[in-house]
């Protein structure tokens, strides 16, 4: 087993150094991701994950579910707030889920799955704030853009009496969830609060630039057929641009086009008037353990989160 497992290993040319070092991930899960590759499989990544998850009703937190935030019967938020009181407000942490863009939720029955990521938010100090929103191809470009811009509104308008800091808001998305940050962070068009209203952005294995390859059927469905338009709703110059502070992350067992765009947009983010942009490989994982894993004593990710958050003033 471990001869065929190192030939995946070979097979996918990944970092060696990185993949084979000792770290917080147990040996065996490591190995697990690795025979699974790069590739997006949710079911067989969370059956991994799922036991490492808390499980309801959980300690110390107080949760809001299915919070309106606009008209759609997906503009949904849960809000998770610490039991502790807190002297100051606490700042903001809104995730928004992926899902190539025609599926996904914030938390689906039985799963603990994105619950993970707010736990891990109210523990660290946070207000944690999980959103959804509405879908492709039912909703097209630029749905996903405006429905950032009316969870961040919303927030901005309530979240001060949650307990949390409407000045310090972080916007973090992951794949397709991360592209929608992205896309809201890179036109301010779509923004409804003042100067977009985020203290910052965290974008993990996002797609920057559509032009850089060929669309999936998944994107087709949102953005269209059009490639003629895939350059203005791309959101790398945008986000070059942006005064607007962000992470971005990858995982190295990414599929190769997320490590490109990783790539791509690292390279352009050190044309940023304020300097290069903050970014971050994260070893051993895939697309989906990058995020499953939050909230477990695997802290890389969060760490590099925590450590953006605090850079920001």
């Amino acid at each position: 087993m471990r001869l065929a497992v190192s030939a995946v290993a070979a097979a996918l040319m990944l970092s060696g150094p990185a993949l084979a070092q000792q770290g917080p991930m147990p040996e065996d899960l490591a190995w697990k991701l690795l025979e699974l590759g790069r590739v997006i499989d949710p079911p067989k990544t969370a059956a991994l994950y799922a036991p490492l998850q808390q499980k309801e009703p959980y300690q110390g937190v107080k949760v809001e579910r299915d919070v309106k935030y606009g008209p759609a019967d997906r503009h949904l938020l849960d809000i998770f707030t610490p039991d502790l009181a807190s002297a100051a407000a606490r700042p903001v942490l809104i995730y928004i889920h992926g899902g190539g863009f025609i599926a996904g939720s914030k938390r689906n029955p039985g799963s603990p799955f994105y619950d993970n990521v707010m736990l891990w938010a109210a523990k660290s100090g946070f207000v944690g704030v999980n959103a959804t929103y509405r879908l492709a191809p039912t909703f097209p470009w630029p749905a996903g853009a405006e429905d950032m811009g009316a969870i961040v509104q919303w927030v901005a308008e309530n979240i001060g009496s949650r307990g949390g800091d409407p000045s310090r808001i972080f916007l973090m998305g992951q794949s397709a969830g991360a592209i929608h940050v992205a896309s809201y962070v890179s036109h301010s068009e779509f923004h409804k609060v003042t100067g977009g209203g985020l203290a910052g952005a965290i974008m993990v294995s996002g797609i920057y630039d559509l032009t850089a390859s060929p669309a999936g059927d998944a994107e087709l469905a949102y953005y269209g057929s059009d490639p003629s338009r895939y350059a203005e709703r791309s959101s790398l110059q945008g986000l070059v641009a942006s005064p607007i502070p962000f992470l971005i992350t990858a995982a190295e067992l990414d599929p190769p086009r997320f490590v490109e765009q990783f790539e791509l947009m690292k390279q352009a983010g050190c044309k940023r008037p304020s300097g290069c942009v903050r970014s971050f490989m994260l070893p051993q994982h895939s697309h989906m353990s990058e995020v499953y894993a939050i909230n477990t004593p695997d802290t890389r990710l969060t760490d590099e989160i925590l450590e953006f958050v605090k850079s920001v003033k």
